[in-house]
């Protein structure tokens, strides 16, 4: 097998095609169908008549926080935090973006009138977050104050500001866990009618949960993929789910995962048997995949983790036929763009 380098996964995408706002309704984004040959341009409502009964669909259930937080220094120099992790007792993990970092004990006014106190950095003495208690004159929690207080954490390439909009558009219509602070964008696609449609058939579902983090957007710096450090992210394979999949593979169905998300969840599972912890899985070709049979993904950022995630996943030449053919038919891109549907490579097509 080849060894690949960052290059190998770099593409010229014209900026026009990077979705700023999600199409009119979920389910009518489109859908590159690269599930088998030969690759069909379709509607993301069609998904239903490309699975079958006893196919078993993997959400990932976690749900946006309003994560980004603004406030000032006693200096007044203003700051923004990102929330990326909400800990016991008040406390939360935070990336902290400020012209010059306050000393350890700083406590920031926030605006919307509670109080974070810096305590130090995370996970150790020179991590690259900082831990904050964040303290409240109504006792609220971290959770209902950034509900009150915080805007939804846009994507980097997302130029403007969170809107209404966005707070119910950046959100599954299943999401359930709060603790996310990047939207599992595959799943953003479907909508109630679509669930329904699914069901009807006798398409199975189920759920497990992993909170995406901002290190989703962190590119990838060294030439030599293999010495790139993964961030952690927090996942849960309840049993429930478990079953789900024992029983589907029993049956001769197939696991959809929906995501990517998605697939580092199980695939950290199978390869660890811990079914609950922190990941820092990093896929790359040449994985060998346990559980996902076909796999439901947003159209991914140059040179970054996923793009090596669906490479693997599907086979590199694949994956980089199917990205030029999205930008030669003008796909959206990220995560208000459009799909596509993947088969694990020499999976035999049904």
């Amino acid at each position: 097998m080849r060894a690949f380098t960052l290059s190998d996964f770099d593409f010229d995408l014209p900026p026009e095609l990077v979705a700023q706002h999600p199409a009119t309704e979920r389910s009518a984004s489109r859908l590159l169908d690269g599930s088998a040959e030969p690759t069909v341009d379709r509607i993301f409502r069609e998904l239903p008549s490309l699975l079958r009964a006893g196919d078993l669909l993997v959400f990932n259930d976690t749900r946006v926080v309003k994560a980004r937080l603004f406030g000032e220094k006693p200096t007044g120099g203003k700051l923004e935090l990102l929330v990326e992790r909400v800990l016991q007792g008040d406390e939360v993990v935070a990336h902290m973006k400020v012209s010059k970092k306050p000393p350890v004990g700083t406590t920031l006014a926030m605006v919307g009138g509670f109080s974070a106190t810096l305590l130090g950095r995370w996970p150790e003495e020179d991590g690259a977050l900082f831990r904050f208690r964040f303290e409240s004159p109504s006792g609220e929690d971290p959770y209902a104050l950034m509900a009150r207080c915080g805007h939804v954490p846009l994507p980097p390439y997302i130029t403007h500001t969170d809107s209404t909009d966005d707070e119910s558009r950046y959100q599954t219509v299943f999401a359930r866990v709060p603790g996310a602070v990047a939207a599992p964008t595959a799943a953003l696609h479907f909508d109630n009618a679509l669930l329904g449609e699914l069901d009807a058939r006798g398409v199975q579902r189920a759920n497990v949960t992993l909170h995406v983090g901002a290190g989703t957007f962190q590119p990838v710096k060294t030439e030599n993929i293999a010495e790139h450090t993964m961030h952690a992210e927090r996942y849960e394979v309840p049993q429930s789910t478990q079953r789900a999949i024992a029983q589907t593979k029993a049956r001769g169905g197939r696991i959809v995962a929906v995501g990517t998300t998605t697939v580092r969840t199980l695939e950290s599972w199978a390869k660890s048997g811990e079914a609950t912890g922190d990941t820092r899985i990093f896929i790359t070709p040449g994985f060998a995949f346990e559980h996902v049979d076909l796999l439901v993904t947003n159209f991914h950022l140059p040179k970054s983790t996923l793009m090596m995630l669906v490479s693997a996943f599907a086979g590199y030449e694949r994956v980089m036929d199917l990205y030029a053919h999205a930008i030669r038919e003008r796909y959206r891109f990220f995560s208000y763009g459009d799909a596509m549907l993947l088969a694990r490579k020499n999976l035999t097509p049904c």
